[in-house]
């Protein structure tokens, strides 16, 4: 088997997690998407109580994301992948009965907390599991599935609640995490290395945050403020619009604008530095959101996915390279935790604020709003990220 992981990425195992990954994230958008319409439609709550509902689950993700690192090391990364899958499908499930918002809300909050002990687990062990010389290339295959799961689950969910109903969708998102939970409990562990503090449930401050990152992914949240405009608005002002026939089809474009230029823009990252990818990325994900403002028929608003596409995969996955190589090696995976905490931060509070601006001033205020905050992130990097100094043959990059 070890001759085998030294030369081949897509090992049954990999392939296992990769699928187990699209269904986590699959059952995450395809709900980002469609539970604001169920809210307002079948619920009959605002807009601002529909943007709660990814609030609340990002919340608990955020809470919980900082001590998930720790608490893999102590009860083993796929045990708690299998046990977080079997909550996570539990909570889908649970949608079919709770009707009364004040109880979806909680039920949100405990799901976030199930997804993010698993998107935590199942990143850990696709690392360990991807040979050692192609660490790059692995992880970035890995990362694919999210890309994947960010067109199939806001398509496949809208195209259910057009035809059928929100029923027969949490029938579908519960099924697929069956199908993840099972392919979970395939992946064979036996020959990784063992956590250095199985059995000790400590916790320092060193284990939650790591301090030369937070520069990094503070940015980051501002980036992410911006994006749950996309993320928690996108299908209700579709459907303000009349567009709601070609909603699906806005994330397969945002997909694959993210797809198509992502290796560009990563050996552009590699040889030329981070600002020849951020630069651009910034002013591209501004002008898609001001396109966004001011659609009134489906070229632009395709055309908007465009520009979002490509602006928010150069920039977020810029900054967390830069995230990750603020550190030592050994301090990746708290530089990562650290990324997501702070992106994750930035979303939920982005989702409850620009919901409070729809209600007030409308959609159109609310896409204007998070252009004007990467324009503050444009100017932030100008006058601080552009100092940072790469030493490429030390891997360093000091802020």
């Amino acid at each position: 088997m070890q001759h085998e992981e030294n030369s081949k990425i897509w090992t049954k195992r990999f392939v296992s997690l990769f699928l187990t990954n699209i269904s986590v994230f699959f059952v995450f958008y395809g709900l980002v998407t469609t539970l604001p319409l169920y809210a307002i439609g079948e619920l009959h709550q605002t807009d601002k109580e529909a943007g709660l509902l990814l609030s609340g689950f990002l919340l608990s993700a955020i809470i919980v994301r900082p001590f998930s690192g720790k608490l893999l090391d102590v009860f083993g990364k796929k045990m708690l992948l299998v046990i977080s899958i079997a909550g996570y499908f539990l909570c889908t499930v649970l949608y079919l009965f709770i009707h009364p918002f004040g109880l979806l809300l909680g039920l949100r909050f405990i799901q976030g907390i199930f997804f993010s002990i698993i998107t935590t687990a199942a990143g850990s062990l696709a690392a360990d599991i991807v040979p050692t010389k192609r660490k790059g290339a692995g992880l970035g295959y890995f990362t694919m599935s999210t890309n994947l799961a960010v067109v199939i689950g806001p398509f496949v969910g809208l195209l259910l609640i057009q035809y059928s109903s929100f029923n027969v969708l949490f029938i579908v998102m519960s099924i697929c995490i069956v199908a993840g939970g099972i392919l979970a409990a395939t992946v064979n562990t036996d020959d990784l290395p063992k956590p250095a503090h199985q059995g000790k449930l400590t916790f320092k401050l060193n284990d939650l945050f790591e301090r030369k990152a937070l520069p990094i992914a503070a940015i980051a949240s501002l980036v992410a403020f911006s994006y749950a405009s996309v993320l928690s608005f996108l299908s209700v002002y579709a459907q303000q619009k009349g567009l709601m026939a070609i909603a699906s089809l806005f994330y397969a474009v945002f997909a694959a604008a993210m797809l198509i230029t992502r290796p560009y823009t990563g050996k552009l990252y590699d040889t030329r530095g981070p600002q020849f990818v951020i630069i651009p990325g910034i002013i591209s994900f501004a002008i898609g959101l001001v396109m966004l403002a001011f659609v009134a028929g489906p070229v632009l608003f395709l055309s908007a996915a465009i520009f979002i596409g490509f602006g928010y995969g150069a920039v977020t996955t810029s900054l967390q390279a830069l995230a990750v190589q603020s550190t030592a090696l050994q301090r990746s995976g708290y530089a990562t935790a650290t990324y997501f905490t702070m992106f994750d931060l930035g979303i939920a509070i982005g989702s409850y604020i620009l919901g409070i601006i729809a209600v007030q001033a409308g959609y159109g205020a609310v896409y204007l709003t998070g252009a004007g905050l990467l324009v503050v992130v444009f100017i932030i990097y100008l006058v601080r990220l552009a100092k940072i100094k790469t030493k490429h043959v030390a891997g360093d990059i000091r802020f």
